[in-house]
């Protein structure tokens, strides 16, 4: 979004996120969240204006443009009210509280999120975006703002009468808890027959429009599938990937997935792309690779890590959380082609070929211009079509390109760290595993403080404070490329971070694991961070942490923090099944017969590398495989293997059900008994 440099600057001038940047020079005088713009609004007696997005959300895009660069919303703001403007993926906290309160206030969210609230940080107003004027039944800005301020000082009561009410629907929903865990088979079929209600069965995907990739809903089918050979839910998941990756939902000349696609086709998409949906998308093809052996999930996870690798990593090795949908102001331009650019610039048999491939046409497919697709396709690649993606890449790089997003987020990296890993190891690709290495140490070595604070985000050398899924992200991250590498380093890493994680936000009397540290800034209530949405929850990564950490290390105290934590979820999963997708498919990880294989042999034993990639490449969700090499240093991580110590070569242990099986003393027998 272009700013009038020649305005002069409000507070957000010296803000290191590249969406409160964005509003710097806006004419309305904004604050970032912090004492000073509350006390302002205490001492003056004024309402608090809360504005809450990101940098690449288009809406917020054109609420600023339409209403934040207006010089007579201006007016209003800086006259009757202290605005605030928060960026949502620096402050997450912020935004999961007030979000709850629109979700609650008026039945749905999004953002641009508006909030309008008292100097004790008590909201009375919540919305999303609102135009500048009043139109088409929707309330505009400088209405509301206007009866806001009339009511402020002769109806303050009428005003805020809401917030009472606020508070005791968020203290009565805080304390529906159950005592015991319900059955979890009974859960766990519940949800699968919510998914399959949803399903599309001619496009794939869980609804008409918008429709939205939801990977962990696609995770969770696998892990039903292999759990209990249910063959509807391997459906699903093959139909939903292999159409979305024909539509133009995917990037078929630079790569990646964007948002979501307005139609049921996965046609035309939100162009935005983000770190956390193409981590998530990198992680489902791969699994489903892993799964079926289907060469074009292959592909398209390669193209994704491609498209990672090469435009959202940073020269120190973190990768950047998002680009924009918009260039020039234009949402997709970047993106789309006119058809007489394309007459122009390419070829007769190169123009055939998109139109029987990708379905070009004179008149195109979106607003006059075409969106890239194999929808209907007519051709099979090939050749040309590799030379032709290239010739088209080429002429796309001399656009504008959309803004990037550099901030660098620990729980996206982590995301992007846990993908990355596993199809490196999945599809024999190290250079994934490398850059999951780096971007690892930029975490440990730039995001982490001296005494091992992780912090949350980083940008220009300044770093912001870290949440839940901060540290459950990481620490996924970590116990990933330990599985991978074998590298104690990582894995004692990870059991650091996991015991700060229950350490600063599992609160034990309740059972639960809070989204904010303990004693961090009190706002009317504490953040949860439950709730599955665009990415996993805190609490559904934390829970996949501890079992995961668990099946490894089998420690007792894991054991009863993980223990507590599924009971305490189990009734909101039961509620709504939909909200806690990934937390189900850790509690299958954990509730399904969970096998053990123990290799403890030298590293340099053919039968040992040729027993752990036969292992890593199959997809088996619910094993865990620990390699021991009979060293001090393993010893003192993993103190409980001590008992496999054998003066054998190369020795196996299968266990399951808490019963281990004779030991195997060769790779062949190991995978005949795994069924490898």
């Amino acid at each position: 979004m272009p700013a009038d440099k020649k305005r002069v600057p409000n507070k957000l001038l010296n803000e290191t996120s590249p969406y409160l940047l964005q509003h710097a020079h806006n004419p309305v005088d904004w604050y970032p969240w912090g004492d000073e713009a509350f006390e302002k609004a205490r001492r003056e007696d004024r309402p608090v204006f809360l504005s809450i997005g990101y940098s690449t959300c288009h809406w917020c895009h054109v609420m600023a443009h339409e209403s934040f660069e207006d010089k007579e919303v201006a007016q209003i703001l800086n006259a009757g009210f202290v605005s605030v403007k928060v960026d949502r993926e620096e402050r997450p906290d912020i935004d999961e509280v007030y979000m709850s309160v629109c979700q609650a206030l008026t039945g749905s969210g999004g953002w641009p999120l508006t909030v309008i609230m008292s100097a004790d940080k008590m909201p009375f107003f919540a919305g999303t975006y609102l135009p500048k004027n009043t139109a088409y039944g929707r309330m505009g800005l400088i209405e509301l703002l206007a009866k806001v301020m009339v009511m402020w000082q002769k109806d303050r009561g009428s005003l805020t009468q809401n917030r009472e009410k606020i508070r005791v629907f968020f203290d009565q929903t805080d304390e529906t808890r159950a005592d015991v865990a319900a059955d979890s088979r009974k859960i766990l079929n519940k949800a699968y027959e919510y998914i399959s209600s949803l399903f599309d069965g001619e496009y794939g995907g869980f609804s008409v429009s918008p429709k939205f990739p939801t990977p962990h809903y696609l995770l969770y089918l696998l892990h039903y599938w292999k759990a209990y050979d249910k063959k509807d839910a391997l459906l699903m998941v093959e139909k939903t990937l292999g159409h979305m990756y024909r539509g133009g939902i995917f990037d078929h000349i630079g790569y990646g997935f964007s948002r979501y696609s307005t139609d049921s086709k996965w046609l035309v998409p939100h162009f935005e792309k983000m770190l956390y949906d193409n981590a998530m998308l990198l992680l489902a093809y791969t699994d489903a690779y892993a799964a079926t052996g289907n060469a074009e999930y292959h592909g398209v996870a390669q193209k994704i890590a491609t498209y990672l690798l090469r435009d959202m990593r940073s020269p120190d090795g973190g990768f950047y959380s998002a680009e924009d949908a918009d260039s020039e102001g234009v949402e997709g331009k970047y993106y789309v082609w006119d058809y007489r650019e394309l007459k122009n610039e390419l070829t007769e048999d190169e123009l055939c070929f998109l139109e029987a491939r990708y379905g070009v046409k004179n008149g195109g497919n979106f607003e006059g211009k075409n969106i890239l697709n194999l929808i209907d396709a007519r051709l099979e690649g090939g050749e040309l079509e590799t030379a032709v993606i290239k010739k088209l890449y080429s002429m796309r790089d001399k656009r504008v390109r959309p803004f990037r997003d550099e901030k660098i987020s620990a729980s996206w990296n982590g995301l992007a760290i846990e993908a990355l890993v596993f199809a490196g190891v999945f599809f024999d690709e190290p250079v994934y595993i490398a850059a999951a290495r780096n971007a690892a140490d930029f975490i440990l070595s730039e995001m982490t403080g001296k005494d091992g604070t992780l912090y949350g985000t980083y940008k220009d050398g300044r770093r912001s404070k870290a949440f839940l899924a901060d540290y459950a992200n990481a620490a996924n991250a970590l116990i990933a490329l330990y599985t991978a590498t074998l590298e104690m380093g990582y894995i004692d890493k990870a059991v650091s971070l996991v015991k700060d994680m229950i350490r600063l936000f599992w609160d034990e009397a309740e059972k639960r694991f809070y989204m904010t540290p303990k004693g961090d800034e009190a706002l009317f209530m504490r953040p949860r961070d439950d709730y599955d949405g665009a990415m996993p929850s805190g609490n559904s990564s934390a829970v996949m942490c501890l079992v995961r950490l668990f099946n490894l290390k089998g420690d007792a105290d894991i054991k009863k923090t993980l223990d507590n934590a599924i009971k305490g979820f189990v009734p909101k999963a039961d509620l709504s099944p939909g909200a806690h997708m990934h937390f189900l498919s850790a509690m299958m990880t954990y509730t399904m017969p969970h096998r053990q294989v123990v290799i403890a042999s030298d590293r340099d034993n053919q039968n040992t590398m040729d027993a752990y990639m036969a292992i890593n490449h199959a997809y088996l969700p619910f094993t865990t495989v620990i390699y021991y090499d009979k060293s001090a240093e393993m010893d003192k991580v993993f103190p409980e293997l001590a008992q496999y110590k054998t003066d054998a070569a190369f020795s196996a242990y299968v266990c399951e059900n808490f019963t281990c099986k004779r030991p195997i003393h060769t790779s062949i027998e190991l995978k005949k008994e795994l069924g490898l």
